[in-house]
């Protein structure tokens, strides 16, 4: 896997752990929530195990600045699947523009004027 890749490929395996680590309870409200805590530690301790790699072989590529915001990018991307197919909770055109407000950021952090 080429340099550039490997660690947005971590990321993304890291963020749909974390996503579900954060969210994936909020269909389970009847469990206890010391439970809740438990298991969602679990799960993130694995998402540390694809984010820490990701960022150790992604700064030999990418600035830190550059490695957080496709991290940002990543999240939004992974929660907003998460969020229609698993919460069956819709998306707007209001989040549409506030992703694209945000996708313009991660431009203009990736490109030197």
């Amino acid at each position: 896997m080429p340099n550039w890749l490997s660690p947005i490929v971590l990321l993304l395996c890291s963020n749909v752990f974390m996503t579900f680590a954060w969210y994936g309870h909020l269909k389970h409200k009847a469990v206890a929530l010391w439970i809740v805590v438990l298991v969602s530690w679990g799960i993130a301790f694995v998402e540390y195990c694809f984010a820490v790699p990701a960022n150790r072989l992604g700064s030999a590529v990418y600035t830190t600045a550059q490695l957080k915001t496709m991290q940002e990018v990543i999240t939004l991307l992974v929660f907003a699947v998460f969020s229609v197919l698993y919460l069956k909770e819709p998306l707007g055109w209001n989040h549409a523009v506030g992703f694209g407000f945000l996708v313009a950021g991660a431009f203009f952090i990736f490109h030197k004027f």
